[in-house]
């Protein structure tokens, strides 16, 4: 169905900040592409990746260079000046808040997924690392404001060729996350080696150095975490297997002055697969937490998601 200018006139008034800006789009008749050049001629750089996602709800522009970037909209889409702006106000972000906070859409988990191949080639890594995952506690921690504050793993893996060294450690933040902001923690057997991030998709990969190199059928543990907490609310914790491995545990621990109303394991065959496997998890009142346990996991997505109302 087509917009019309009185659909913009009606959004530009109500919001949310996605759609007004999603029909504006679409009534002046300009792809991304284009309107990317515009910016580019007003001195303003913001990635098509970005702009997509502004029109999807899968991230809101909050840094002071992307809120250049919509006044600069407001231009080239010819809208009333403050008319974007005042769409991502403070009643507007109250809203989103008490909303539940959107999934990542499939084009953005394909596009991220894209981002860790080139990454990883980056760092000449191969494709599985010469490692398989023989256990491997997960540990996520949810703030106050709702935002994934930050993760640890405890990971046991077995090498199966001679000289492996590392391990990379993927990273995937919620929308809105700034990678160049997050700290890597080696905590245990291993340090920090290189780190490569890309702003658009929120990924980070770290390279965690061993303390020894490792023969094939050795096994290695070692103790790793992320602190985050520069993503808006999050609404679930998603990890993905590339290879078939050993026992897999996830715990999700929320603060006490922001607890979900409920909570649902999954499985995803893949990031564009329906979501299937969902049992409902009780928060255990004393530790505040959620855990699934897998015993032999398979190539595809395990998550938890949760409800804030």
């Amino acid at each position: 169905m087509g917009h019309t200018e009185a659909d913009l006139v009606q959004l530009l008034h109500t919001g949310p900040f996605h759609l007004a800006l999603r029909t504006a789009l679409a009534v002046r008749g300009l792809p991304l592409q284009r309107v990317q050049h515009h910016l580019a001629h007003r001195g303003i750089k913001v990635g098509v990746t970005s702009l997509s996602y502004w029109q999807q709800g899968a991230r809101r522009p909050q840094r002071p260079e992307s809120m250049k970037a919509v006044r600069a909209l407001e231009e080239v889409l010819q809208l009333p000046g403050n008319s974007l702006i005042r769409l991502l106000g403070e009643g507007s972000a109250v809203r989103a808040d008490v909303e539940r906070p959107a999934g990542r859409p499939y084009r953005s988990l394909v596009e991220a997924s894209g981002v860790v191949e080139e990454l990883l080639a980056e760092l000449e890594s191969p494709v599985d690392g010469g490692l398989h995952t023989v256990g491997h506690h997960e540990r996520v921690r949810i703030g106050a404001g709702r935002e994934l504050v930050g993760r640890d793993s405890q990971h046991v893996v077995r090498a199966h060729r001679d000289g492996v060294d590392r391990y990379l450690a993927i990273h995937h933040g919620d929308p809105g996350c700034d990678p160049a902001r997050v700290v890597v923690r080696a905590t245990e057997n291993c340090r920090t080696g290189r780190v490569r991030w890309h702003h658009e998709t929120g990924v980070l990969i770290a390279e965690l150095l061993f303390d020894a190199r490792l023969r094939a059928g050795e096994t290695y543990l070692f103790g790793y975490g992320f602190e985050d907490g520069t993503a808006g609310p999050s609404g679930e914790y998603v990890r993905g297997f590339s290879f078939a491995g050993g026992q897999y545990v996830l715990q999700v621990r929320f603060d006490e002055a922001a607890l979900p109303v409920r909570c649902r394991r999954f499985a995803q065959a893949s990031a564009g697969a329906p979501r299937g496997g969902r049992s409902d998890l009780t928060l255990s009142g004393r530790h505040r937490t959620v855990h699934l346990v897998e015993q032999g996991v398979r190539p595809g997505l395990l998550g938890i998601d949760w409800d804030w109302a």
